[in-house]
């Protein structure tokens, strides 16, 4: 593939032009952006799993209130929208994940007319949250609000990459007390979380410091802060589990809280910055003073809005205010993370527990199983310097922990999910000539980390059987499949660098998926170590994370998962009539009650959307010939599955993926093969979509009479050239220039059909 990036030495500062220029020709985007959407389900369904409090792109902060005192898998990120009681704002979150953590150190202001300041001090010890309702509650990107009911004090929220700033507004003459908590988090023991050493100091009479060393869904977090008030503490009450100790300078444990005790109101805010490291408290006071230097607030609040506009403006699009407004805050979401855990000083603390130090960033919060389908191939189009940070820092991983992340969290493995999904991210970015990546130390890394053993990958009996039997590992099926495709990637670099015998070793492994297909039910089924299948078989029976041969899914929709020989699937289906046939069966088919579990939604037959095995499945019609077949079904999961309330997604947003999924179908196209450089075309919702690319380009498709009935491609041109493929390469996107549909209500079916016009992998 081309290297579009080969001029990066001038890259940042012909973007920096263009973001300029194309901003000047624009109005505001943030204001499409609405971080209410999922975050709340409405009865019996999923919704999102996002939280709605203030961050910048890619930042190291999420300050958002927690709804819950100990969050579990429901409130995953910390807030459910059917709450009415805020227990805290904490300063970390994860967007959308089916698993919580973080919650690192929770503030929470009030009000009291305790007697004595050993009743303050209880307090703090027995709840401390309050009520709260939407009519008083409001959210836009870097910038949250809210009026709690129970002490009538306005809260608001800013952040920048490292630090929060917080702006309490108590009534006038009230007792102003503030609440740390050091102890919160997700609900113990589950993921055997506790606090292992917490820490309280008083700095002097405008500020505290303290850590904490945690262990939970990541394994032992170290989470410094440092902690300026623009009014001074009067007094302090410090706590450990039920012993209080009054205006004590220092205080260790492992259940501390602090309450800092203020001068009545005066009628002016009292004001929190608060720095995180994860470094030390050194590093958080750096990360503090240098991101949050004054006490304005409103200043920081727009340069988080001016951080957010630089990164949508990147995508321009044209459509009804609804359609802009879905496309905004999911392009948002995908911006939210991986998250870069770097100080400004460059320090880290690795996956070794050493501090390192880096000038490009170290990126954490990878969810893998979700982001390399769509998420990490957005990046590479419109964040390419960030996807060479985030490569490096999967790089990182394997240097000091002898493979790649599966699931990355706060630096540390957690080993969540099937496959080794860092190496189509990147082999992706490295064919893609994405500058900054070192590609003998990329593909040493997918290389060992897919001949090494290591939990969920054993590649010993990979290799031996052809496949991995159900009885030496569970969701054996799924990660046949998964780990087959990711061999096709690693064949991709190895051919890429002429090493052939590594290339017919992985080629061979990516058609292990063979070995698992049944013909005569038409399905991939387990095997056990004697060859034997799995009996009896109910291709609707669902499977979770253990226990079940598929992952997260069932056979239908694990059925579909080789996007790296669709071909090949074809002729195992018995041909295009055939694969069709089934495909028009996988979408109307329904389950019967009681066979879908908690990990499937948003159903259209047996597609379940709300989860990611379904996610290129739509698109596969284009494969056979039948590409208005995927126009219908992409247009129908648009306008039924996404929408601008509470419950906007079909499922758990999972760190950018449910976003992605989005930005691009609503653009015209979806990457079925993550890292093959090609885009199969769907139906384009808006009615114009402009890439701001690096060296100043741009790419345009227009879709002028796209509309809600008008879903369905009768022409299309390229660069003013009648165009009949029904995909796009990365090549023919980073060139820059025009794809222009011409949209109807009834499907065309000579448009796409012809066997030039398929996509091949």
């Amino acid at each position: 593939m081309i290297n579009f990036y080969k001029n990066a030495c001038c890259l940042g500062a012909l973007l920096a032009i263009g973001f300029v220029a194309h901003t000047q020709t624009i109005k505001k985007l943030t204001p499409y952006v609405n971080p209410f959407i999922g975050t709340g389900a409405v009865k019996g369904s999923l919704s999102g799993n996002n939280y709605p409090g203030a961050t910048v792109p890619f930042g190291m902060v999420q300050l958002s209130p927690d709804t819950r005192d100990e969050p579990e898998w429901d409130a995953a990120c910390g807030y459910d929208h059917n709450d009415n009681f805020i227990a805290g704002f904490s300063h970390t979150h994860l967007s959308g994940t089916g698993a919580p953590d973080l919650f690192d150190i929770l503030f929470m202001p009030y009000t009291g007319d305790e007697k004595t300041r050993a009743g303050n001090a209880q307090q703090a010890g027995i709840g401390y949250g309050s009520r709260f309702s939407h009519d008083q509650e409001s959210a836009r990107a870097g910038y949250y609000q809210v009026k709690l009911d129970d002490y009538g004090i306005n809260v608001e929220l800013t952040a920048t990459e490292h630090a929060g700033f917080h702006k309490y507004s108590f009534p006038k003459k009230s007792k102003g007390r503030v609440i740390i908590d050091l102890n919160h988090s997700l609900k113990k023991p589950n993921f055997g979380c506790h606090v292992i050493a917490a820490q309280f100091h008083m700095v002097n009479d405008h500020t505290i410091e303290g850590f904490r060393v945690i262990t939970g869904w990541a394994k032992l977090r170290k989470v410094y802060f440092y902690a300026e008030f623009n009014k001074v503490i009067k007094s302090n009450d410090l706590v450990d589990g039920g012993t209080q100790y009054f205006d004590q300078q220092l205080l260790n444990g492992t259940d501390l809280r602090a309450v800092l005790n203020f001068d009545p109101a005066d009628g002016t805010p009292l004001m929190a910055k608060v720095g995180l490291s994860t470094v030390s408290t050194q590093n958080a006071k750096l990360n503090l003073v240098t991101e949050i230097p004054a006490w304005d607030f409103t200043k920081t609040v727009a340069q988080a809005d001016a951080k957010w506009e630089r990164e949508l403006d990147k995508i321009q699009v044209e459509g009804t205010s609804q359609q802009k407004q879905i496309f905004y805050t999911a392009l948002y979401h995908t911006l939210i993370q991986p998250n870069n855990y770097a100080d400004v000083n460059g320090d880290y603390t690795d996956i070794d527990y050493t501090t390192h130090n880096t000038k490009g960033g170290f990126y954490s919060t990878f969810s893998l199983w979700d982001t390399y389908r769509a998420a990490h191939p957005l990046y590479t189009l419109i964040q390419p310097e960030r996807s060479a940070g985030f490569v490096n820092s999967m790089i990182s991983q394997y240097k000091a922990y002898g493979y790649l992340p599966i699931w990355q969290l706060w630096g540390q493995e957690n080993y969540c999910m099937i496959g080794n999904h860092a190496i189509p991210v990147i082999v992706d970015a490295v064919l893609k000539g994405i500058p900054g990546i070192d590609i003998n130390q990329a593909y040493e890394a997918v290389k060992n980390s897919s001949v090494t053993d290591h939990p969920g990958s054993p590649f010993k009996v990979w290799e031996k059987f052809g496949y991995i039997p159900e009885n030496v590992l569970s969701q054996s099926v799924s990660v046949t499949l998964e780990m087959g495709y990711d061999d096709w990637c690693v064949a991709q670099l190895a051919k890429k660098l002429h090493k052939t015998a590594d290339y017919t070793r992985f080629i061979k492994r990516s058609q292990y998926f063979r070995n698992l297909y049944d013909a005569q039910t038409g399905f991939f089924r387990a095997k056990n170590t004697d060859g034997k299948r799995l009996a009896p078989f109910n291709p609707l029976q669902y499977g979770g994370n253990g226990g079940n041969p598929y992952t997260e899914g069932n056979a239908w929709q694990y059925d579909w998962y080789v996007p790296h020989d669709v071909k090949g699937l074809i002729a195992l289906f018995g041909g295009e009539q055939q694969f069709t046939a089934k495909l028009d069966t996988f979408f109307t088919l329904n389950s019967k009650p009681g066979e879908v579990n908690g990990n499937a939604s948003g159903f259209i037959g047996q597609y379940a959307h709300g989860n990611e095995p379904s996610h290129h499945i739509t698109y596969l019609y284009n494969y056979a010939g039948q590409p208005w077949k995927t126009q219908r079904y992409v247009a129908k999961i648009c306008s039924e599955l996404y929408n601008t309330s509470s419950s906007g997604y079909a499922g758990n947003e999972d760190c950018g993926q449910m976003s992605a999924w989005y930005v691009f179908s609503a653009m015209g196209f979806y990457p079925v093969n993550p890292a093959s450089g090609v885009y199969v075309i769907g139906t384009p919702v808006m009615r114009k979509s402009v890439m701001l690319l690096p060296l100043n380009k741009r790419f345009t498709v227009l879709a002028p009479n796209s509309s809600a009935e008008n879903i369905y491609i009768q022409s299309a041109r390229l660069n003013g050239k009648p165009y009949t493929h029904t995909f796009i390469t990365q090549q023919d996107i980073m060139k820059g220039g025009t794809l222009e549909f011409v949209m109807g209500p009834k499907a065309n079916e000579h448009w796409g059909i012809g066997l030039a016009d398929r996509p091949t992998n």
